[in-house]
């Protein structure tokens, strides 16, 4: 069993997969695409692929905690992913994560053109991390 993390966007999705122990999430893509069939095409390879049993996805709520026109966006590609997949899926609030991993990313010296490569399945892969830390915690 495992769990895949999503950090959804309007161009590009991050990708993270837990390992079978589900303590440790792994950024696998970001992928870019042009249509929701597009994207979806390619996460079939992942559920094909591994046994993923839950889906946790980044919900971009504003920092006061309300509602984003982003995260309405996330809502309706959750219900997409529930219709297609026919897997439980979790939303984790993501505020902030992908700017503390750009930030990361600067303080390691990556060139803004290999940030914004890998600082989708790198939010993916915190956002993911953080729930099944949460899991394991009993929280």
């Amino acid at each position: 069993m495992r769990v895949i993390g999503l950090d959804y966007g309007s161009v590009t999705c991050g990708v993270a997969i837990s390992d079978e122990t589900l303590l440790i999430a792994s950024p696998v893509e970001t992928i870019r695409y042009k249509t929701m069939e597009e994207l979806l095409t390619k996460l079939d390879i992942y559920f094909n692929e591994y046994k993923i049993d839950k889906i946790v996805l980044g919900n971009p709520i504003n920092l006061d905690g309300s509602i984003s026109t982003r995260s309405e966006l996330t809502l309706l590609f959750k219900d997409k992913l529930i219709k297609r997949y026919n897997k439980e899926v979790i939303m984790m609030d993501e505020r902030l994560t992908s700017v503390i991993v750009n930030n990361m990313l600067i303080m390691g010296n990556t060139s803004r053109e290999n940030r914004k490569k890998v600082v989708d399945k790198l939010a993916a892969s915190v956002i993911l991390q953080s729930y099944l830390d949460r899991s394991n915690n009993g929280k």
